[in-house]
């Protein structure tokens, strides 16, 4: 048998009813003032977030996973291997929090792929760092960029209103020399191929091809924020998880 398939825990989303309530009231609205130009981000990491009232539910309080950073071409197996420490834990959830200003097209669709594999729901929002106490607390994320790609695998994905989901053209750095011999980066673009992948994927996972034709026409030095009606529009996602 797959090892894959053995993992009970994440072909349903445990106790999916009663974790979709609390889910809502962790969502706070607090609003956001995120830019959307990004120098650098920290690589993606992964921890183990408890969504519960520690006084209440002690140690059987529901645990999540939360994502942040920059997805990168390592970033995928990271992730599985994460899963693969922590899934026998009986009160881990297959919810994803996702925080991340983007990365490599090719990654994030690959990490797309990882948490339909797992039957993953995913929430754009992140833990706020002021959360009082050892009860933890989440506020609107963004998920940028390449970022969308990931989401779009997801088995649920959920976009609160407090959270800002952006798209703009695909493209790669590439290290070169100018005329003169000096060392220069320019932007690399896609010939169309990477373009047909990503529309293909995105039909699979129920989302419409016509997002990435959206963002093939939206200049990569800027980043269009979808508004609610283009996130229904496209079936990207809902606001309610």
């Amino acid at each position: 048998m797959n090892k894959w398939a053995g993992w009970d825990l994440f072909k349903d989303l445990r106790g999916v009813a009663a974790f979709r309530g609390l889910c809502a009231g962790l969502l706070l609205s607090l609003g956001l003032s995120l830019q959307p130009g990004v120098a650098h981000a920290d690589d993606m990491g992964f921890q183990l977030v408890s969504v519960g009232d520690p006084g209440r539910c002690g140690r059987n309080c529901p645990a999540v996973i939360a994502a942040e950073g920059e997805i990168t071409d390592s970033t995928p197996s990271q992730f599985l291997e994460f899963v693969r420490e922590n899934v026998s834990q009986a009160n881990l959830h297959a919810v994803v929090f996702l925080n991340s200003p983007g990365g490599k097209v090719a990654a994030s669709m690959e990490l797309g792929r990882a948490f339909r594999r797992i039957g993953a729901a995913v929430i754009v929002a992140q833990v706020d760092p002021n959360s009082p106490g050892r009860v933890n607390s989440f506020i609107g994320g963004r998920c940028l960029s390449a970022c969308v790609y990931a989401l779009i695998g997801a088995r649920k994905r959920v976009i609160p209103p407090e959270s800002l989901v952006g798209i703009h053209r695909m493209f790669a750095y590439v290290d070169g020399v100018d005329a003169r011999g000096d060392e220069e980066r320019y932007r690399l673009y896609d010939n169309g191929t990477m373009r047909s992948i990503l529309s293909h994927y995105t039909g699979m996972m129920g989302v419409s091809p016509a997002l990435i034709t959206m963002a093939e026409h939206i200049s990569s030095d800027r980043i269009h924020i979808l508004t609610r009606r283009e996130i229904s529009r496209y079936r990207l996602g809902s606001s309610r998880f």
